[in-house]
This record gives structure tokens, C-alpha cells and sequence, in this order.
């Protein structure tokens, strides 16, 4: 195996860790709508993601950098092409982090209110680009000889890309609420696991769709494997949810988002983006990776890095790793 194809599957590995934990804290920012009843369920809810929240996106800005450095071709042409719909990511992210912040800086109802619903939709809509956004990558995009990306941004709104953006948000959601009963107790435990059962079948019928018109026109073997896996596990955490085993139905639903983002990455290579225009003038691998030397460096520095950001995030969900409820809170907003 080249050390291209390594940092492929590295990429792949740092966008799955991504997904799997920003998941579930999109899928809580969601819930603070879906599921909260009052101000302190809302608070209860976000105290879930509190601590472990921004070391999450850790794994976003380890990608992008991963991306960038190992493929610049690809990053150059997937920044350009898709510059609207990540800068609007972007901006839910950064206004997202401020209002987890912010939110408890003043106790005036309008002031927490309108930190809220920029919480609910800052979560949301990154949910559903996300999906696009890796929809149109699996799928082909406009690009042209030069490497360069000529479509539009009504290119993007295509109904694959549009059906992946609405399993991502389900799935996200639907493994926020797994999380949710996981970490919290009384009775929005309980409504937790009943809105988990539901957004699960939702999420199961759509996934079936997206990840099987993905294997009819793309897939082989191993992707059909990892869709097998995505959807067993899929079912499997629903079982255990209606159980009442949050921690097996968390797992599972993990396994669900890593399997299904490890079926768009083995249907993508060796293209890192195709073109819808002509075969020959997709990125691959090959012709959009940086040189071995600078490969050869990036891998030496991921090996100390990596166990490092592991270690410390494994740390952090194990101290703050007890469930809170409502009667854990102070009078005072938090």
C-alpha cells in the first residue's frame, strides 16, 4: 500500500471519528427542541455535551488539515466547489460555540431563548449539509480537465445529495437521543428512548434508500458488507433501545454511522472526487496527493499525534462520564 492510499484511509478514519462524536452532540442541539419540555430539560440536555462538545470538532479540524496537506488538489477543488454550503457550516459552528458559551452569561429569558434556537438550528443545519455535501462527493461532481469544479450551487441540490443530507440528520438525531438516554436520568430518560425508537425507523428507511441507490451505482463487495453492517447495526440498536440498554444501543448506533461512512469511502476509491464530466478528469489518489516526502512526514507526526488527541478525549468522557438529571441543577441558569 502507497502512503496515498494511507492517508486516504486515515481521512476516512478522522471524518468517521467526526461523525460518530459530533453526531451525537448535533443530534442533542436538535433535541433541545424535539425533547426538552422546559429551560431546565434544555439545560440538562446540553450539560450532556457541555464537556466534551468543542474537543469533538477536533476531529473536523484534523481532517481539514489532513486533507489539505496530503491532498491539496482535492482540498483546493472541494473548498472552491463547495465554498457556499462550508461556509454556511462554518458559520453554524462558530455561532454554535458562542452560544454554548453565551447562553449562560445572562439569566434574562429573552437572552437564553434566542441562544437556544440559535443552538437547535446551528446543530441542524450542519446535520443535513454535512450529508450533501458527502453525497455530492460519492456521486461526481462538475469538474473540468484543469481540476477545477464548473458547476453551480444548484448542481449541489440534487436529489441524491439532498436524500443524504436528511440521513444524516435522522441518523445524527437519532444517535443524539441514544446519547441522551445514555447520560440522563428520570423521566426525559424515558422520553429519550421512546423518541429514539421513533427517529429510528425513520432514519432506518431512509438509510436503506440512500445506502442502497449509493451500492447500485457504485458499490462492490466491500461495500455491500459495510451497508450489510451499517443497517444490522441500525436494527440492533433499536432492539436494545426499546430494552432499555442505552450503552449497547449507543454503541451500535455508532457502529451504524462508522460502517455507513465506511461504505461512501470504499465506493469512492481511488477518486477522491469524481467528475460527472469525464471519467479521466476525476481526482484520485494518485493525482491529487502531495508528494511522498511531505506523506512521509505527515505520517511520522500523525503516529505521536494521534495517541496523544486519543488519550486525552478518552480521559474526558470517562470523568464526566455520570448521568445528570434535572435535580443536579442549581436555581441558577447554567
Amino acid at each position: 500500500m502507497e502512503l496515498h492510499d494511507v492517508w486516504f484511509v486515515l481521512i476516512a478514519v478522522l471524518w468517521t471519528g467526526y461523525f460518530f462524536l459530533e453526531g451525537f452532540d448535533f443530534g442533542i442541539g436538535v433535541l433541545t427542541k424535539l425533547l426538552a419540555r422546559d429551560r431546565k430539560e434544555k439545560r440538562v440536555l446540553i450539560n450532556t455535551i457541555g464537556p466534551v462538545w468543542d474537543g469533538n470538532e477536533v476531529w473536523l479540524l484534523s481532517a481539514g488539515g489532513a486533507t489539505f496537506a496530503a491532498f491539496p488538489e482535492w482540498y483546493a477543488t472541494l473548498f472552491s466547489g463547495f465554498y457556499l454550503p462550508l461556509l454556511l457550516i462554518l458559520f453554524c459552528l462558530i455561532v454554535r460555540g458562542v452560544a454554548f458559551e453565551y447562553r449562560v452569561k445572562r439569566t434574562g429569558e429573552r437572552w437564553q431563548t434566542n441562544w437556544e434556537h440559535a443552538i437547535f438550528w446551528t446543530s441542524l443545519l450542519p446535520a443535513f449539509l454535512w450529508g450533501v455535501a458527502f453525497g455530492n462527493i460519492v456521486r461526481g461532481v462538475k469538474i473540468d480537465a484543469d481540476m477545477e469544479y464548473v458547476g453551480t450551487l444548484a448542481d449541489l441540490l440534487n436529489p441524491y445529495a439532498l436524500l443524504g443530507g436528511l440521513v444524516t440528520l435522522t441518523l445524527f438525531t437519532f444517535h443524539g437521543a441514544v446519547f441522551a438516554g445514555l447520560k440522563t436520568l428520570g423521566d426525559i430518560r424515558e422520553r429519550a428512548r421512546a423518541l429514539a425508537l421513533r427517529l429510528g425507523l425513520v432514519t432506518a428507511v431512509l438509510a436503506v434508500a440512500f445506502l442502497g441507490w449509493t451500492q447500485a451505482d457504485n458499490g462492490d463487495t466491500a461495500s455491500l458488507v459495510a451497508m450489510a453492517a451499517a443497517v444490522v447495526a441500525l436494527v440492533a440498536a433499536l432492539g436494545f433501545t426499546a430494552a432499555g440498554r442505552e450503552g449497547w444501543a449507543f454503541a451500535l448506533s455508532g457502529v451504524t454511522i462508522v460502517a455507513a461512512v465506511a461504505m461512501l469511502f470504499l465506493t469512492l476509491f481511488p477518486n477522491v472526487m469524481p467528475s460527472s464530466l469525464d471519467a479521466t478528469w476525476s481526482l484520485t489518489v494518485t493525482n491529487a496527493s502531495s508528494t511522498p516526502y511531505t506523506l512521509k512526514i505527515m505520517t511520522w507526526c500523525a503516529g505521536i499525534a494521534m495517541p496523544v488527541v486519543l488519550l486525552y478525549q478518552g480521559w474526558t468522557y470517562w470523568v464526566f462520564r455520570k448521568r445528570i438529571g434535572t435535580q443536579h441543577l442549581a436555581d441558577a441558569h447554567q
